[in-house]
């Protein structure tokens, strides 16, 4: 086409000639001005003027490869010829070559990046699964703060254990452990614990006490806020009581205020996610009789007033059978689900055990 144009200019104006051989009149002037390329055409490289020639990428990644400079960077290779007197590519070449042959990889051996799945634990009953987690409260003045650990049970929400202390570490919380699991009479290889990956959750020395006891330990992944929901739910109610001070001015009110709420959780608080009974109710197992009392109550209404009751006869409603730290994981024992059972080889680690800390049965509080 571009010799038909060109022969066509000689007698007629470029708008003529696109129009004859269907082309736009842009695409004429273009076609005149470029000159053809028949290099790129017939698939042929293009050669750098100012690039480095066969012999001399040759020489440069032989010097690159011996063993004065194997284990230097280009930028180090560079320098050292340069201040020798001796010039032979930039440092940008020196990448460029060595890239091209392969060689700018990582060389030390790399570790794959850790999968965490997402936590998957299932309670049917009291006692087979604890949830923990530490939180501060305000103390006297700013940058001042109490640190309130809980331990609770997920199935029922029962506060099992807690602690007021000044400080947060792996000591106080393998200790809080050792006196809540002797209270409760933990038979070996029937609980598991999870919680955050707090230095104290993650420490060896509670790992230590875990193992001690047949526990089977689970933690949430990493920077995921949401992987211990229950825990965090109840320091959320904590802090939201209408009667929790704005500071406290020592670390005994703090107990005392604990001790309060503590006993109104576990007591007194109708727990929505439990239809509305209280943790003691269902850790302690006196669903059935509530229930039938509700019941009575329900029906008395339905007998006397029937009309108020669109959906037919009302029927009390029972604490889910069980609770799970993402259902949809665990949902008819689905995979990652943590049998709690002794035969849970979690419950079985062989770990070193460390010599036993001295008591702070003081700081300790159920």
């Amino acid at each position: 086409m571009r010799e038909s144009l060109a022969d066509t200019q000689l007698k007629l104006r470029v708008e003529e000639c696109a129009d004859a051989l269907g082309i736009s009149r842009s695409t004429g002037y273009r076609l005149l001005q470029v000159e053809p390329r028949s290099s790129v055409a017939e698939g042929k490289p293009r050669g750098a003027p100012r690039g480095l020639s066969k012999t001399e990428r040759a020489d440069l990644m032989a010097l690159l490869n011996s063993e004065r400079f194997m284990d230097q960077t280009p930028r180090e290779v560079y320098g050292e010829l340069l201040s020798a007197g001796t010039y032979l590519a930039s440092v940008s070449t020196m990448y460029r070559l060595l890239r091209d042959h392969q060689q700018t990889q990582e060389r030390r051996a790399q570790r794959a990046p850790a999968r965490y799945h997402a936590p998957a634990v299932r309670a049917e009953r009291p006692n087979q699964v604890w949830v923990w987690d530490i939180t501060r409260v305000p103390g006297p003045r700013a940058g001042v703060w109490y640190y309130v650990y809980v331990i609770l049970d997920l199935y029922s929400r029962y506060i099992v254990g807690w602690m007021v202390a000044e400080t947060e570490n792996a000591i106080l919380a393998a200790q809080l452990f050792t006196e809540t699991l002797a209270r409760y009479e933990i038979a070996p290889g029937t609980l598991c614990v999870h919680s955050d990956r707090g230095a104290p959750m993650t420490s060896s020395l509670l790992q230590d006490t875990f193992t001690q006891h047949a526990i089977a330990p689970s933690f949430s992944r990493p920077k995921v806020s949401n992987d211990n929901p229950h825990a965090e739910a109840s320091f959320r109610t904590m802090k939201a009581q209408p009667d929790m001070p704005t500071r406290f001015h020592n670390e005994q009110e703090v107990r005392e205020w604990m001790t309060a709420h503590v006993a109104w959780n576990n007591h007194q608080h109708h727990h929505v996610s439990l239809s509305l009974f209280t943790p003691a109710d269902v850790f302690f197992d006196r669903v059935a009789a509530i229930v039938a009392q509700r019941q009575r109550a329900l029906d008395h209404m339905w007998n006397a007033h029937p009309e108020r009751f669109p959906k037919g006869r009302p029927i009390a409603k029972l604490p889910p059978s069980f609770v799970a730290i993402d259902p949809q994981s665990v949902y008819a024992h689905g995979e990652g689900w943590h049998d709690t059972s002794p035969l849970n080889p979690l419950c079985y680690l062989e770990k070193h055990h460390r010599k036993p800390r001295p008591s702070t049965q003081n700081l300790l509080n159920f």
